[in-house]
């Protein structure tokens, strides 16, 4: 009898590996990914070289140019002008690229750019495996294109295959690259919190996002094109012509779906803004923001490695947190995605408690986009509260929404989406991390980490700009238990429940909180 037990569980035990082997394709071609890397400089080959050239020139030895972009109008339009000037290369890497108005209209610039002889390399989380493949494949059927996807599901369409594969790779599938990079010609780099979307370029209809670039070049861009470089020929990522067919009938209809979404209404917006800057020369690749000249600034990252749970000497947080540990005097913290674990509470708390003004912005429960995070960051609110620390919540919709246009179409509703931090006013780091559990360990993460006074005291002004009262709730300790401080027409009131919130938000954060889900927040 046990005999045939046995034979029954190795016989399982194949099946089981044949499924495996099915899911993984390892019965097809196996994907060969060639190696590349950024093309050299040289000299003034390019607009974008001649026109950096005199900045570069006149910056010291070491030294890098940046600017923060807060606006969304002129975040847009600083992409699609280095697109529309670049004469070398694009590389992109991002989390995600929406098939949207803006999104669209971006890989309209970085079609022509291909067509002026641009080689553009797109590298794209698959956290939407199969959604954008038509994109995407478009895309890589230009010479020019090449689209790599990080982390893939090698089930594209097929949805048995699909769902064992999620089943079979149900830790490993939720590690994704959360990156946000944009380099052109080697030359200049946009980095932060952004992805390619209507509601990072105030373009959504019902809420957009308040959210945080730096433009740079000099130095720190040989670093982002570096770290492009590492994730780009890493074993984590496979091209998109090795999961689908290429389809070259594909890209034809994506020109002239673009063309005519350009002569929309919609498109002239952004299309003329775009205009206006090339017309105003060099300045306007930053837009009205200050240049910063610094020796001490530089790209820092995880390695792509992590999404395989290795080399984590090298993780961006290890960076990070001694210089949060750190602060004596200010330490003030954005982050949309707010979960500071018992750990960072107590840091946090201990901080304050020598003291040390700590401050933390994050989403209200009404302007958060993914409420069960909020339910994660709600079981820690009191305890930094008691510690001392300042907890701010950026309202959905206030007195200073209401007075400013928010969108292109009409839309007054705001979520915080910058992650960034400044301490003592000397030093600071603005990228792609939240401080929350999935980027401590699970995402890929980035960001420019800082040493200037000048560039602290802007970061610093943002934080005191975004905490004003007309846009954000200040929160204090009400009989034991949080509450809002709210200014609203001029006038204070305490709100003791969560301001603005719909039942179904309430629900979320409220089963979330009970739930052993945090790791995965």
């Amino acid at each position: 009898m046990w005999s045939w037990v046995a034979l029954f569980l190795v016989a399982l035990c194949g099946l089981f590996l044949v499924a495996v082997l099915y899911v993984y394709g390892w019965f097809g071609r196996r994907p060969r990914t060639e190696p590349s890397f950024a093309l050299p400089i040289g000299g003034d080959e390019t607009g974008i070289d001649r026109q950096l050239g005199p900045l570069l020139g006149a910056a010291q030895p070491g030294e890098s140019v940046v600017a923060l972009i807060s606006d969304n109008i002129e975040a847009f339009v600083a992409r699609a002008l280095s697109a529309r000037r670049a004469g070398r290369s694009l590389d992109l890497q991002y989390y995600y690229w929406k098939d949207d108005l803006t999104g669209f209209l971006l890989t309209r610039e970085i079609i022509r750019a291909a067509d002026r002889g641009v080689r553009v390399r797109l590298l794209l989380d698959d956290i939407n495996a199969g959604i954008h493949d038509r994109l995407c494949i478009s895309l890589d059927a230009h010479p020019n294109v090449d689209v790599r996807l990080f982390n893939p599901s090698r089930a594209r369409t097929d949805r048995f295959r699909r769902g064992f594969e999620m089943a079979i790779r149900a830790f490993s599938a939720t590690r994704r690259m959360h990156n946000k990079l944009w380099v052109a010609d080697g030359r200049l780099a946009i980095s932060g919190g952004r992805n390619i979307g209507d509601a990072y370029f105030d373009a959504a209809e019902l809420s957009n996002f308040r959210d945080l670039d730096v433009w740079m070049a000099g130095p720190v861009v040989d670093q982002a094109t570096a770290m492009f470089d590492l994730y780009w020929n890493s074993t984590s990522v496979l091209p998109i012509a090795a999961l689908r067919t290429p389809r070259k009938q594909y890209l034809p209809a994506l020109r002239e779906a673009l063309d005519g979404l350009a002569r929309t209404a919609a498109a002239r917006f952004y299309l003329e803004r775009v205009a206006d800057a090339a017309a105003a020369g060099p300045g306007s690749y930053w837009g009205s923001r200050t240049l910063h000249r610094s020796a001490d600034v530089r790209m820092a990252f995880d390695p792509p490695e992590k999404a395989l749970m290795q080399k984590r000497q090298n993780w961006l947080l290890r960076e990070l947190f001694p210089l949060i540990k750190g602060a004596s005097r200010d330490l003030r913290i954005i982050s949309p995605y707010f979960i500071p674990g018992a750990a960072g509470t107590r840091v946090l708390a201990l901080l304050a408690g020598k003291g040390a003004r700590v401050a933390v912005l994050t989403n209200s429960l009404a302007a958060t986009d993914v409420a069960a995070v909020h339910g994660g960051y709600v079981k820690y609110r009191k305890g930094l509260l008691d510690g001392g620390v300042e907890l701010y919540e950026l309202k959905e919709r206030g007195d200073f929404f209401d007075r400013h246009r928010m969108s292109l179409f009409g839309a007054r509703n705001a979520s915080l989406h910058t992650k960034a931090f400044v301490v003592d006013g000397l030093c600071g780091y603005v990228g792609s991390m939240n401080f929350d559990p999935r980027s401590a360990s699970l995402n890929t993460e980035m960001g420019i980490v800082f040493s200037d006074e000048a560039l602290a005291a802007e970061l610093q002004s943002i934080f005191d700009e975004e905490t004003a009262p007309e846009r954000s709730y200040r929160l204090m300790l009400k009989d034991g238990r949080p509450a809002w401080r709210d200014r609203t027409n001029g006038s204070l009131r305490l709100l003791r429940r969560e301001p603005d919130a719909g039942i179904l938000r309430r629900l979320i954060a409220g089963v979330i909180r009970f739930l052993p889900l945090e790791s995965q927040l």
